[in-house]
């Protein structure tokens, strides 16, 4: 059975297909998680079947290890890996210096331990992900179970001094039970509203006992690749100062593409 995809899910594909131009043979490749990072691994899955590309990749969750794994593609560790000559990872939020909002599929940790040890960040999005000032998407803050009550009171209470629009703050659920991420760990969602210093934020978070990481992306993403609805592409170098933009065409397709989250 065939099915047209929607704009949203254009955009995903299209920003996907345009960033896996960017993976060469031998290289060793972080992959992200989240819906747009799906198509981008299943692209990749299709490059790897057709045309024989090799590369080893390291996901950063278990979702996207076992989508990886079904594609044909080589799985590896970071710690086997040493060092990636890429990484492609989608974004909940992207503004126009590439700063980025993460972790709403609930893996920013390994994303960020991913993109750290990359030689290259590119991210991928629809172009409903574009903002001018970062915030509106709820920031995840990953914190240890361990008193994470108290660790939220203390979030909170800090807040109060941050250059933010709102203030609340909610452990992430999955039905009647917390979300609990790869690691073991809750999500705090902080709902901001604006966020008027992202790198003042992200380094008073990253002090309050009990945080692991936050979702803030600072200085990291190297390339944006945002897709529209109609197949347009925008590829934007943020170190060369290049905007590029294309179009993709996209046929009808089988129900390939799994969703790993948002």
């Amino acid at each position: 059975m065939t099915a047209e995809l929607s704009p949203i899910d254009t955009a995903k594909y299209v920003a996907a297909k345009r960033a896996v131009d960017f993976v060469e043979h031998g290289m060793r490749v972080g992959l992200g998680t989240g819906s747009t990072a799906a198509y981008m691994v299943r692209a990749l899955g299709d490059l790897v079947r057709d045309e024989g590309l090799r590369i080893r990749a390291v996901p950063t969750s278990t979702r996207t290890a076992d989508l990886a794994r079904e594609m044909g593609i080589e799985v590896i560790t970071l710690d086997e890996a040493g060092w990636l000559d890429l990484t492609i990872d989608g974004a909940d939020e992207v503004d126009g210096n590439l700063d980025l909002i993460k972790g709403g599929g609930g893996a920013l940790l390994h994303e960020k331990i991913v993109a750290a040890a990359s030689e290259r960040m590119v991210v991928i999005a629809d172009i409903g992900k574009e903002v001018a000032t970062l915030g509106a998407f709820p920031l995840p803050v990953e914190v240890i179970p361990f008193g994470w009550k108290s660790t939220q009171a203390q979030i909170e209470e800090m807040l109060i001094n941050m250059d933010v629009l709102a203030r609340d703050t909610a452990r992430r659920m999955t039905g009647d039970s917390p979300f609990v991420t790869d690691e073991g760990n809750y999500i705090l969602d902080l709902s901001l509203a604006r966020i008027g210093d992202a790198h003042r934020l992200s380094m008073a978070l990253n002090q309050v006992p009990g945080v692991v990481e936050n979702g803030l992306f600072l200085d990291t993403c190297d390339v944006v690749v945002l897709g529209h609805g109609d197949g347009r592409v925008e590829t934007r170098d943020i170190n060369a100062g290049t905007i590029q933009e294309d179009r993709l065409e996209v046929m009808e397709t089988e129900n390939l593409f799994t969703d790993l989250g948002n």
